[in-house]
């Protein structure tokens, strides 16, 4: 059977690199986005030339390698090193430079808050490009693995239970020591010595970690990542983790903004919500999230920033109040906004002193204030004993942000069309970047660094996804018209030197050829 013969090994072949490369490769896109880009004005730290040795690598070639990178699931700095040798795409990409996997790893941990700058700038040109629409947006986060293992995470829990392991084992060496000594012909125990004073150092060593939780005020210490805390990630599953923090828009699904914290979501909406209005400059936006983020203080400061809240609603608790029934539940008692009082289901009336009480609680920001509403008709009420076990009667609580909580649940109610595309929005841009991708863990330690590279990853996603809305020769048509303080001023030199350098080589093969 005959079969497809391939090129000699041995055969001369005169081919340039550009001519390897389509015009529809995605590098063509990166190549163009960071050429414009004046990376020193948005953060980038210069590589700065030294008189003696090896000259220094530019920056906009580890920026390249690493867009590139990222957008092929390629993250290890050693790795991005032998793809330099071997990958015709990056050898066309970086022009056939091959950084050291040091350098490489040096960068995106030197960088953390430019690569955030650059995706602000890149929010602010698909902005631009009319690939957002800015108006709804979904909020939502997951759980990306820390490089702390759960045995290097302690709490007081679990440092009380390792002094109490130490002083029981000590405690048994120090009977068997007693033990034997008693003995007629005691015998020579072996390293029993040694084995209490290493109990004795790893009691200094617990000593320490609960000196510095006591210190810290945090209920948690890591001793890898100190900036990395145990979260549930799902259901009773606990991993020393970050919480990476999305906002999407619902017009192409492409991230406006996005950060990282090392907490759960409970006291997260309003920062992430605030920078996904600051990075599109729009003067109202509304958001749709999940009921993990459902908190007063959080939706009253939306409501100042002109940020509308449809925020789902926590299933709700019985009540505090002992032997309450269903029927006497705190949601059906009414508030009257008028005269600041609440009507029960007996149709009383519960008033209120106009006192404000202080709520404190384990961080000042979770603190509140509330009043208290009460009324005398409870004592000769004939259904006391369903609502209240309290002897003075039933008294309610009013937080000083239940008018923002409660404009929330109406547009809860009244918008469920709108909030059940909530999913559609965000919920594959986790899926995409941890199980397609494999971003499921952080590579740095420390919470700036570990914020760098999920605005990194967050970047990538969004160029992959514009690409695939209008195609590469389109976005660098796009590019190329916008204007932005941020574009390089020398543009026009360069392309003229590059057209030079272009002239100057058809020339010498004409030459050649000739």
């Amino acid at each position: 059977m005959q079969h497809i013969q391939g090129i000699s090994r041995h055969q001369l072949q005169m081919v340039s690199l550009e001519d390897t490369i389509t015009t529809t490769n995605p590098v063509r896109f990166i190549d163009a986005f960071v050429h414009v880009i004046d990376l020193e004005k948005i953060g980038f730290q210069p590589r700065v030339l030294k008189h003696e040795g090896r000259p220094s690598f530019a920056t906009a070639v580890f920026l390249k390698l690493y867009l590139y990178g990222y957008l092929n699931g390629i993250r290890s700095s050693r790795r991005l090193e032998k793809e330099c040798l071997r990958n015709v795409e990056l050898q066309w990409l970086l022009e056939a430079i091959c950084p050291n996997y040091h350098s490489i790893a040096d960068f995106r941990k030197d960088n953390p808050k430019a690569l955030k700058q650059l995706f602000k700038l890149f929010v602010s040109f698909l902005k631009d490009a009319e690939l957002i629409a800015g108006d709804t947006i979904a909020i939502d986060g997951t759980k990306s693995r820390a490089h702390n293992s759960k045995k290097a995470n302690f709490n007081q829990k679990k440092i009380d239970k390792h002094k109490e392991y130490i002083e029981a084992k000590s405690q048994e060496y120090l009977d068997q020591l007693e033990e034997n000594d008693l003995q007629e012909n005691p015998v020579a125990i072996k390293n029993i010595q040694q084995k209490i004073e290493r109990l004795k150092q790893n009691k200094i060593k617990y000593d320490l970690l609960e000196e510095q939780l006591k210190t810290s005020e945090e209920p948690q210490v890591s001793t890898t990542d100190a900036d990395a805390r145990a979260l549930l990630v799902q259901g009773q599953v606990v991993e020393v983790s970050y919480n990476i923090q999305a906002a999407v828009d619902s017009k192409h699904n492409l991230v406006v903004a996005t950060h990282t914290i090392s907490r759960n979501d409970k006291n997260a909406l309003s920062v992430i919500a605030i920078e996904a209005k600051e990075n599109i400059a729009a003067q109202h936006i509304t958001v749709l999230v999940d009921k993990g983020y459902h908190n007063g203080r959080e939706l009253d400061t939306c409501k100042q920033n002109n940020i509308t809240t449809i925020v789902a609603v926590p299933n709700q608790g019985k009540s505090n109040e002992n032997g309450t029934q269903e029927a006497y539940l705190v949601s059906k008692f009414t508030y009257n906004k008028d005269d600041n009082t609440y009507t029960c289901p007996q149709r009383q009336t519960l008033t209120t002193t106009g006192r404000w009480h202080k709520k404190t609680g384990r961080s000042e920001e979770s603190g509140y204030s509330y009043q208290k509403y009460r009324t005398p008709a409870c004592k000769t009420c004939p259904v006391k004993d369903q609502c209240t076990s309290r002897t003075g009667g039933r008294e309610l609580d009013r937080s000083q942000y239940a008018q923002a909580v409660e404009e929330n649940h109406q547009r809860y109610k009244e918008n469920g069309q709108l909030y059940r595309k909530r999913q559609e929005i965000n919920e594959h841009i986790f899926g995409t970047i941890k199980r397609k991708w494999g971003y499921n863990y952080t590579d740095l330690i420390g919470l700036e660094k570990v914020n760098g590279e999920h605005s990194l990853i967050m970047l990538v996603y969004n160029i992959k996804r514009s690409i695939n809305i209008l195609g590469v020769s389109e976005l660098i048509a796009k590019l190329q018209k916008w204007d932005s303080p941020y574009k390089r001023k020398d543009l026009f030199l360069i392309k003229v030197t590059h057209l030079k350098l272009k002239l100057d080589f058809v020339f010498s093969q004409t030459k050649l050829a000739a």
